[in-house]
C-alpha cells in the first residue's frame, strides 16, 4: 500500500495542538524499524540513476535520474552535499541513522527527479500489511523532486524558488512516517516558509514519539533545531 504527501498542499485534517502528526494510513501509523513508537531505526537511501518505475505508487510512480535536478544554479555536488545535510537533521533530532548506497533497487528510501513533473515535491510510503498495536513497518519511501522548477541552496527571501535542503528535510520527514500538522510553525508544515532555518518543537517531539531521542538526539535541547544551515558538512 501506498500514499503520497505534497509540500504545498494540505492534507483535509485539521492541526494540532501538539505541533505535529503522525502518518497514518489505513488508520495505522507507519515507521521504519520495529513496529513499536520510541524504537529507533537504520535506514539506507540511495539516489535514482536510471529511470524507475513504481506500479503501485500513488506518486512518484516514475522516477528519474536525480542528476536531473543538477545544472548551473544547482550542481550535482551540492545536491548530494544538501540532501546528506538534510538526512543529518533527522539524525540529530532522534534515534535514527541513514547511510547511502548506491543501488537504487536496493535502498530504503529512494530519491530522484519527477518523471512526470508538476508542482514542486512529494514523498510515497509504502507499507508491510502486518500491524503491530496499531504500526505498520514501512517497507519503501521515495522522494521525487520536479526537475522543471528552479531550486537553490539556502534561504535568499525568494519564496519562488524552495531551498533545496528545506525541501528535502520535509519530504524525508513523510518518508519517515510524519504528516502535515497543519499550514505552517513546523517544517512539516505544507506551506514553504523561510522564516526559520530548522527543526520546530512540534517537529522534534513529532520524530520523538516514532523513533526515540537517541544519542544524537539527546544531544538538542527541546527548542528549535537553529543549525540546519550551520552543521558540518
Amino acid at each position: 500500500m501506498a500514499a503520497f504527501l505534497p509540500l504545498s498542499l494540505p492534507l483535509l485534517a485539521g492541526d494540532t495542538k501538539a505541533g505535529y502528526r503522525l502518518l497514518e494510513l489505513d488508520g495505522y501509523k507507519v515507521k521504519w524499524g520495529e513496529q513499536i513508537l520510541g524504537a529507533g531505526a537504520s535506514i539506507s537511501y540511495a539516489f535514482a540513476n536510471e529511470t524507475m518505475r513504481f506500479e503501485d505508487a500513488r506518486n512518484c510512480g516514475i522516477l528519474a535520474p536525480m542528476k536531473l535536478l543538477s545544472g548551473q544554479e544547482l550542481s550535482f555536488e551540492a545536491l548530494e552535499r544538501e540532501t546528506a545535510a538534510a538526512f543529518r537533521v533527522w539524525e540529530r533530532a532522534a534515534d535514527l541513522s541513514f547511510h547511502r548506497i548506491a543501488d537504487a533497487r536496493d535502498a530504503d528510501i529512494v530519491l530522484g527527479a519527477q518523471g512526470q513533473p508538476r508542482r514542486r515535491a512529494f514523498a510515497n510510503v509504502a507499507y508491510a500489511p502486518d500491524e503491530n498495536e496499531g504500526v505498520r513497518a514501512i517497507e519503501k519511501s521515495l522522494v521525487c523532486l520536479n526537475p522543471e522548477q528552479k531550486w537553490k541552496v539556502g534561504f535568499g527571501g525568494d519564496k519562488e524558488v524552495y531551498d533545496i535542503r528545506y525541501t528535502l528535510i520535509h519530504e524525508i520527514g513523510h518518508a519517515i512516517g510524519l504528516d502535515h500538522p497543519g499550514p505552517s510553525g513546523q517544517v512539516m508544515g505544507f506551506r514553504y516558509t523561510e522564516a526559520f532555518p530548522g527543526l520546530q518543537p512540534g517537529d522534534l517531539s513529532g520524530i520523538r514519539r516514532l523513533y526515540g531521542r537517541g544519542a544524537k538526539g539527546s544531544q538538542l535541547a527541546d527548542g528549535p533545531d537553529t543549525h540546519l544551515f550551520n552543521s558540518a558538512l
